[in-house]
């Protein structure tokens, strides 16, 4: 098959490890670093992608994608506000909500929480009622003052199923002869879910008609409408349409409440990209002093070249070549072994008894080809800048000074 000769000398040059020993072992240190810091990089985005879907998807699973109120003190008719906006086509499910903070206390312990009011026949195909570990969400409904609350809030207060808490309204006070009285009610615990997020230990909930009486208010305590969206990262676009159509009532979207939560996921996501690219990065630059030697060593060959006319544009040619050889191959073993080791991570961990997320659960993992692709061209990218500086330097070989001392 024709070559150039440029490319066919640096493709030699590249297979050629007679007499330089140290060179070849620079120049295997480099493949070895490129193939690891690539397979790292595939590995370790595909698991930090996973786990940022698995988030999103638990997180906005419970989040309301948007929030209507009234601008007034409540609702004339929430059920005909729901009845028109289920049948929009971008909206999923719309259901009653209520939301406000109290600290829930226990025998040992007292925390902050949100109180989350919902009609439990609204839920029963919600994140929640698929998450249950004891209990029923729809025992909200059967027995007076219940309360649902996360594995890991159940933990921390140390109850069970049928254990009395007490919820406070710091914000809430009464008048009684003792002076004026936080707000308080005893609940008793009829469920606990754990969807694996942190909403586990920060989010409670209970009957929106027991809310309204812990409350205080009349009615059925229904003060806000909960949105839940075929996409939830239209709810932007959403708004806009509703506002245009229903522009009494005020809107709060995910970004708004949670947006810092994906922000801070999003930026760990990035920082380590960073560090592990720059792994890539160091062993693509020991392509330098691999090809620096080889310059040194081929300074008869290139000067002998020169004289029977190769241009410095081949000379150039033939290292970035030599260069862009070994970068190829770290790629292709560093995708070869990122790919494995991602689609069988599990199956690793399970084999040396490594559980990251504890016992029954497997670790997310999303494998996206552009990213593959974006690794590839960057490690590639950076092998070529790394052959720049040792191929010009073989460019600026004198013939005349080397063959002289020949």
């Amino acid at each position: 098959m024709f070559q150039p000769v440029s490319v066919y000398i640096g493709l030699r040059y590249s297979r050629s490890n007679h007499g330089k020993g140290f060179v070849s072992f620079i120049t295997f240190f480099s493949i070895i670093g490129i193939m690891l810091g690539v397979a790292s990089l595939i590995t370790v985005v595909s698991v930090m992608d996973g786990l940022e879907q698995e988030q999103k998807r638990r997180v906005l699973g419970l989040v309301p994608h948007v929030l209507i109120s009234p601008e007034k003190a409540k609702f004339r008719s929430w059920q005909a506000l729901q009845a028109e906006l289920d049948v929009l086509p971008e909206i999923k499910k719309v259901t009653p909500f209520q939301e406000s903070e109290a600290l829930i206390q226990s025998k040992s312990a007292l925390q902050g929480v949100l109180v989350h009011g919902i009609l439990p026949e609204y839920e029963q195909h919600s994140i929640i009622q698929s998450s249950m570990e004891y209990g029923q969400l729809s025992r909200l409904s059967d027995e007076p003052f219940g309360l649902v609350l996360g594995q890991a809030l159940a933990r921390n207060l140390k109850v069970s199923l049928g254990d009395v808490v007490r919820l406070t309204l710091p914000n809430k006070t009464l008048f009684t002869p003792m002076g004026r009285v936080p707000v308080h009610r005893t609940f008793t615990v009829v469920g606990i879910f754990n969807v694996g997020s942190q909403v586990d230990g920060s989010i409670v909930y209970i009957n929106i008609e027991d809310g309204a009486k812990l409350h205080r208010k009349k009615g059925d305590g229904v003060e806000q409408l909960r949105l839940y969206l075929n996409d939830a990262f239209n709810a932007q676009r959403v708004i806009t349409q509703l506002i245009l159509k229903y522009p009494d009532y005020s809107y709060v979207s995910w970004q708004e409440s949670q947006g810092a939560l994906f922000a801070a996921v999003g930026m760990e996501k990035k920082m380590m990209w960073l560090m592990l690219s720059l792994i890539v990065a160091v062993a693509a630059f020991n392509i330098v002093s691999a090809l620096v030697m080889v310059v040194i060593d081929k300074q008869g060959e290139i000067s002998i070249l020169q004289t029977l006319g190769l241009n410095r544009s081949g000379i150039i040619k033939i290292f970035i070549t030599q260069g862009l050889t070994n970068g190829i191959w770290g790629v292709i073993l560093g995708v070869t072994l990122g790919v494995i080791a991602t689609l069988n991570l599990n199956s690793l961990f399970e084999l040396f008894g490594v559980s990251l997320l504890g016992a029954g659960q497997v670790l997310p993992v999303a494998l996206d080809a552009m990213n593959i692709a974006t690794i590839v061209g960057s490690a590639l990218l950076m092998s070529f800048i790394a052959t720049l500086y040792p191929a010009y330097r073989a460019a600026q070989t004198q013939p005349a000074e080397v063959l002289r001392n020949e």
